[in-house]
């Protein structure tokens, strides 16, 4: 080979070696930006606008899952509105629901003792009736509050942490009025307010009538002891009449279909307050001089029953209608 065609050779290397180094150069710094890229992707807490622009192509299925998992660890749960941070029995659902404390038949048969506390009945409903553990008096739900009839038939505010037994209780909501007047007595009453309730024969039915009373029948029980009877028995031995004249106040009823024959009285039971909130007890008899009766018709039922071991073994099939009529008064 002369010179000439060996300097043009060792050129030719030279040139090559140079082109070479540049590419391998320029391949380094892209694959460096890349890998700076996915560390930004999957450690960026931008909106995801943000994270969209610089997310790596779909043919890089590894650093998509990333961005993926980067959305979901810094995604913030949403924030409680205090505005809708409210107790579940003031939810539309439970404010068209009677709740029941066990059963009026486990009480008839002398199950008395208490499953729930006032303060645990007060966060179900703002109206109703019941009694106390060992029937200790009768109960009436009225604007939140409840109180206790004595066995004279003296009303005292009840103790939160008092137990109940027995209770129907429901978040009162006026859907219909009906005006009263020259009720003479307690069958001529339910057939007025039946002129709501047969309309809807089947739902249930909380009433309020307030007014002035001519005349008022009422009862209640002094606390039982061990061993408990049936309750008919009971309030045969316990029990006290007494009798309102010309009094204003305000009778708590429910309304009960047919069909809940095996789990409460079926029609109607009212329990009566004065408006002073001194007097009141289990009604017997009434007569209304002029009254308003607000009546609210709820299609929800919902009964919480004991776990405790003498009520699990009760025969709660037996039929006990003849008791519960005599212990209601009917």
């Amino acid at each position: 080979m002369n010179n000439k065609k060996m300097l043009a050779f060792l050129l030719s290397l030279t040139l090559c070696g140079t082109m070479m180094s540049g590419c391998g150069s320029t391949s380094a710094d892209n694959n460096a930006a890349d890998n700076s890229k996915a560390e930004t992707t999957t450690t960026t807490s931008a909106p995801a606008e943000s994270q969209a622009e610089t997310a790596p192509s779909a043919d890089t299925p590894a650093e998509t899952e990333a961005v993926t998992t980067e959305e979901a660890e810094t995604t913030e749960a949403p924030q409680a509105d205090p505005a809708n941070d409210t107790e579940e029995p003031t939810s539309a659902d439970s404010r068209e629901t009677v709740y029941q404390v066990a059963l009026l038949q486990s009480l008839v048969q002398g199950y008395y003792d208490g499953i729930i506390s006032v303060d645990e009945l007060k966060e179900k409903g703002d109206t109703g009736l019941g009694t106390f553990d060992g029937v200790d008096g009768e109960m009436i739900v009225l604007d939140g509050e409840v109180y206790r009839a004595d066995e004279n038939g003296d009303i005292t505010k009840a103790d939160g942490d008092a137990m109940v037994p027995f209770s129907n209780v429901t978040f009162f909501d006026n859907d219909t009025t009906l005006e009263l007047k020259d009720i003479e007595d307690f069958d001529a009453l339910k057939a007025e307010l039946d002129k709501i309730t047969q309309q809807n024969k089947n739902m249930f039915y909380v009433v309020k009538v307030n007014g002035t009373f001519s005349h008022i029948q009422a009862r209640s029980e002094s606390k039982q002891t061990r061993p408990y009877k049936m309750l008919n028995e009971a309030l045969a031995e316990t029990q006290k009449e007494f009798e309102f004249d010309d009094m204003n106040g305000t009778l708590v009823a429910l309304y009960c279909p047919d069909y809940m024959g095996g789990l409460n009285t079926t029609g109607w039971h009212f329990h009566f307050i004065s408006e002073d909130r001194t007097k009141g007890g289990h009604v017997l008899q009434v007569s209304v001089k002029e009254a308003t009766a607000e009546i609210d018709m709820t299609q929800g039922f919902k009964m919480h029953i004991s776990d405790e071991e003498n009520f699990q073994k009760m025969d709660l099939a037996k039929n006990v209608d003849k008791e519960m009529d005599s212990a209601e008064g009917k």
